[in-house]
């Protein structure tokens, strides 16, 4: 399967009739991240396809109403529909006692394996799997929020025209890249490095040092722009980035590809969004995200 972020919803505080509040679906490998459920979530995930058995991690930004309302609705559908192998729920640490009420919102059967690690402090690794690590980084909000990056192992390369001229084909293939040699024939003499994979989701902050942290270098950067730059007063004051923000951080950054979301009401369309991020000098892949898209991580370098 692909690697692609599915867009579940884009609006911020308050829904309109395009945009289900916030929501937000990774497919990485064998691994589904929903990061930051908000309210219908659960039905967002239904038109996308995206079924609760997808799931592995959970991921919320913080706990204002507009990304974590869903919340409630996705645990119990993971016991409804008894996901059989666990699901890790990463949130902040401070809102523990607004994971539990949303956990047990409601009286139902919890069958579901939920495993609560929340984050603390100014963030750090939170999991290192053989796909990738896992870290999360303080952000600059009105309440406790972090930010999410996800890194996968650098690898090797193969280069077909090498390993013809030594005569590797076929299973030989695997045994050298398991075994790192095959009849005095080193992988570093048919191959070359090929960079991991970088993903970063950085949602309701201002500017602040861990914004760029995260976005350093990024495949795909989903960051928010909730106001334009006519509104940049507003957007400082109430703890949020505007487009023109959120482009010169990924052009800065390297970003490959930028996703921007979480707009805010009082723009009833995307016109101006996309103005903005190449007006901020961002020359990369551009999408402004609307519900239900499917985006794709750009393919490896």
């Amino acid at each position: 399967m692909p690697r692609e972020l599915v867009v579940l919803g884009t609006a911020s505080q308050v829904p309109t009739r395009q945009r289900n509040h916030n929501g937000y679906v990774l497919r990485w490998d064998g691994e589904g991240i929903l990061f930051d459920p908000g309210e219908g979530s659960q039905r967002q995930m239904l038109h996308a396809g995206v079924a609760a058995h997808d799931l592995t991690r959970i991921c919320v930004t913080h706990f204002h109403g507009d990304h974590s309302l869903g919340l409630a609705g996705v645990l119990q559908r993971i016991s409804l529909d008894r996901v059989p192998h666990p699901v890790t729920a990463h949130y902040p640490a401070g809102g523990q006692a607004y994971f539990d009420r949303l956990r047990h919102a409601t009286a139902y059967h919890e069958a579901g394996d939920i495993r609560e690690q929340p984050v603390s402090g100014e963030g750090g690794v939170l999991a290192v799997t053989p796909a990738f690590t896992l870290e999360a980084r303080r952000l600059s909000h009105p309440v406790e929020s972090y930010g999410y990056r996800l890194t996968e192992p650098d690898g090797r390369r193969m280069l077909p025209d090498r390993l013809a001229e030594h005569g590797i084909a076929g299973p030989d293939v695997g045994r050298l890249q398991r075994d790192g040699e095959l009849r005095g024939v080193t992988l570093d003499e048919v191959s070359e490095p090929r960079r991991g994979q970088r993903f970063a989701f950085v949602m309701d902050t201002r500017m602040c040092p861990a914004v760029p942290a995260l976005a350093e270098g990024c495949d795909m950067l989903v960051i928010e722009s909730t106001f334009q730059e006519a509104d940049a007063a507003l957007a400082a004051e109430h703890g949020h980035l505007t487009a023109g923000q959120a482009a010169a951080v990924a052009r800065d950054a390297g970003v490959r590809h930028l996703v921007l979301t979480h707009f805010s009401q009082r723009y009833p369309g995307p016109d101006g969004f996309a103005a903005e991020a190449r007006a901020a000098g961002f020359a990369g892949e551009l999408t402004v995200a609307a519900d239900l898209v499917r985006v794709p991580v750009p393919r490896r370098a």
